[in-house]
């Protein structure tokens, strides 16, 4: 027993209330009598406990519900900084390139495969926002992930909506849904495949502006030579046009400055003595080029960490369409455009 309650007053003192300790008691203590200001005080702490408690189960359900709208179907939508035939070229062809990426199939490679551009899918409702609206569209993906609550076989569809934004800017949204065949519900992305079509997008954006600024700059060397040509001033050796190979470069030989700067097409005119067959052939070894071993990534864009967008065997044969310091942009036999570092290809024999 605690010891009694000590107070001013002329009467015998009072008991405190003594709780049984166990938990296992009939409830008070049979010596025990009833104070006031003890029960006050435990009846205060226990409803300022369950008021807590309240307010914090109160707050979790809005919670998880701000996260999912968060999470799901919120789509992407950015501003590109580059006029809007530039930005659809690139979209039209991130469309027609037959890969979702941010996403897989269940058990399968990390991207689905197999997709194909469409002008409409009943994947979305019909566009009237304005602006041009592509979409690309994977029939029978089974059970795709990143999409809420996904499974089963269904169609798995994204839409890319290009809009003007003045002469120098875009507006691109992107947005990416899943619908099973047998219960036709529909289910949204995580955002996980809007991003990473962007990047896709992005990347290619960004070789287009190297392609622009490699070929003003060899513009401006080629009005250099000219104007250097025409005042008697020769040429210097290390003024090479960035779009041609090094292989075709022409080579200053300072015994002959009359003949140290050739035009651009000098190097693919037929010359004298050379039978068609032969020139065929040269002009072919020129601008074609065979993947060496053990094969080589073709990459989205002329960086290392660009998006690869498939696996080129030994061997295979590639068309040159730009060439760069450390990079060859190229088309493959089946017409997909990609960019290959110079070190993994060789001349035709």
């Amino acid at each position: 027993m605690i010891p009694p309650y000590q107070t001013l007053a002329t009467e015998p003192p009072e008991p405190i209330v003594i709780w049984d300790k166990s938990f296992r008691g009939a409830g008070l203590n049979a010596s025990a009598s009833f104070n006031p200001i003890a029960v006050f005080f435990s009846c205060y702490l226990r409803a300022a406990a369950a008021f807590l408690l309240l307010t914090a189960a109160a707050a979790l359900p809005s919670h998880g519900r701000e996260k999912d709208v968060l999470e799901y179907g919120a789509g992407l939508i950015v501003n590109v900084p580059l006029p809007e035939p530039e930005v659809a070229q690139v979209v039209e062809d991130v469309a027609q390139n037959t890969f979702i990426r941010g996403t897989k199939e269940y058990n399968k490679d990390e991207y689905v495969a197999g997709a194909v551009a469409a002008t409409s899918t009943p994947v979305f409702p019909a566009w009237t926002e304005g602006g041009k609206v592509f979409y690309k569209v994977r029939k029978q993906a089974l059970d795709p992930r990143n999409f809420k609550n996904s499974g089963d076989v269904g169609t798995l569809a994204v839409r890319y909506v290009v809009q003007p934004q003045g002469d120098k800017n875009t507006v691109l949204r992107i947005d990416a849904l899943f619908v099973e065949d047998f219960r036709h519900s529909v289910h949204q992305s995580n955002g996980s495949v809007e991003s990473s079509e962007y990047k896709d997008i992005h990347d290619r954006l960004q070789a287009v502006e190297l392609m622009k600024k490699e070929n003003a700059e060899a513009e401006e060397a080629k009005k250099e030579r000219l104007a250097k040509k025409n005042f008697g001033m020769g040429t210097t050796d290390d003024t090479v046009v960035l779009s041609t190979p090094p292989s075709t470069a022409a080579q200053t030989s300072p015994a002959s400055p009359t003949s140290a700067t050739p035009q651009p097409s000098a190097a693919y005119e037929q010359q004298p003595g050379e039978s068609l067959e032969q020139h065929v052939a040269e002009l072919r070894r020129q601008v074609e080029r065979l993947v060496k071993k053990p094969g080589a990534p073709l990459k989205s864009a002329p960086f290392h960490t660009a998006s690869t967008m498939k696996s080129l065997e030994p061997g295979v044969e590639v068309l040159i369409l730009i060439s760069t310091p450390y990079w060859y942009g190229v088309e493959t036999h089946d017409g997909q455009h990609g960019w290959i570092r110079r070190d993994q290809l060789e001349q035709l024999p």
